[in-house]
């Protein structure tokens, strides 16, 4: 085991780099969190991320050649992305809070990267920094390392910060002292579950991922199912309501200066719903290069722009659906014949 004043210098020094909460964790098998992941996947849960399901025994122990050999101590660094009630940027659709910015791999993974080289420096130590890319249980590490809990949602809660937090880690051969497991303090809250659009969640800590509004709208690649398009209501890019309502996110956020990377991107006050359905496929990778938004690609924010305007959309939304059922083999067809129908269906009712 180092030294306290060298454990001290190293939160400090992790601290220093941006991260607002840091813990300590000693390396070992996930003994409880490794079989419930397995079941999840048993289950089918993860719908068709099947990313989750590759390097499933990796995820178990970072002691193996997967992630770092010899491994015996994980330094966890949570960042919030907190930036209070700031809004939407995007006019008619919301996105959820991450990814009004920049890409955050980009800037976390920098602060990860310098952290590991500097213990490699200071102390001779191997290092591996690790973002949401590698295969690894980040919230079970997050709980150990005492960073926070897992609340009922499925999120990590840190006391004082809330759960709008993204996990980062660097994994190291030097023996640091852990910090205490922090366990669920929940009590008898379920506004998290009781607020998800689709209910997604069967059970605490039980989410079906084929349900979750940020699974549709990120990560699943066909048309969404009829019969969850209405809880989609007006989002655009991911979904922010289970942490919304909790009362962990009551408090108030860290300074702005400190979440910087999260702050909107003044591109998308000039995109909308309508905007993105009828410009090219080129126009939007170039629009969304370098931030989250990339990720699912034109042609499913393109579906879910028409399942937006589905619920919420006019007649005056009219032609720019109609001009998507020309397109050929794009869920975006399917979306735009089902929101014309609804708005029509609307606008007579009225």
């Amino acid at each position: 085991m180092i030294p306290p004043d060298d454990a001290r210098a190293i939160r400090a020094r992790a601290l220093a780099a941006g991260f607002h909460r840091v813990g300590f964790a000693a390396v070992g098998p996930l003994a409880e969190d490794h079989p419930r992941y397995l079941e999840y996947l048993a289950q089918g849960r993860h719908g068709d991320m099947d990313w989750l399901a590759e390097n499933a025994d990796v995820r178990r122990d970072l002691r193996g050649p997967g992630i770092l050999e010899g491994a015996r101590s994980v330094i966890v660094c949570a960042l919030s992305y907190h930036r209070g009630a700031e809004g939407s940027p995007m006019p008619g659709a919301a996105v959820a809070r991450y990814a009004r910015g920049g890409d955050y791999h980009n800037f976390f993974r920098k602060k990860l990267r310098r952290l590991a080289a500097w213990l490699r420096r200071e102390y001779g130590a191997e290092a591996r920094p690790l973002v949401d890319t590698a295969p690894v249980l980040e919230r079970a590490w997050a709980r150990r390392a005492g960073v926070g809990f897992v609340g009922r949602n499925g999120c990590i809660i840190a006391p004082g910060l809330g759960s709008y937090l993204l996990l980062g880690e660097v994994v190291t051969d030097l023996a640091l002292p852990p910090d205490e497991p922090m366990e669920e303090r929940c009590g008898s809250c379920t506004r998290c579950l009781d607020a998800c659009p689709t209910q997604a969640f069967l059970a605490s800590h039980v989410l079906d991922a084929r349900r979750c509004v940020s699974y549709l709208t990120i990560e699943h690649a066909g048309p969404i199912d009829p019969s969850l398009r209405a809880g989609v209501g007006d989002r655009l890019f991911g979904c922010d309501d289970c942490q919304d309502v909790c009362p962990f996110n009551r408090t108030a956020p860290p300074p702005l200066s400190s979440t910087a990377g999260f702050a909107p991107d003044p591109r998308w006050a000039e995109v909308s719903p309508e905007a993105i359905l009828a410009m090219e496929p080129a126009r939007w990778d170039a629009l969304a290069e370098g931030t989250p938004l990339a990720r699912p690609g034109w042609e499913r924010m393109a579906r879910n722009a028409a399942v937006v305007l589905g619920n919420t959309g006019t007649r005056r939304h009219l032609p720019v659906l109609r001009a998507q059922l020309a397109r050929d083999d794009s869920p975006s067809v399917e979306a735009a014949r089902a929101a014309i129908e609804a708005i029509v269906a609307r606008e007579d009712a009225r």
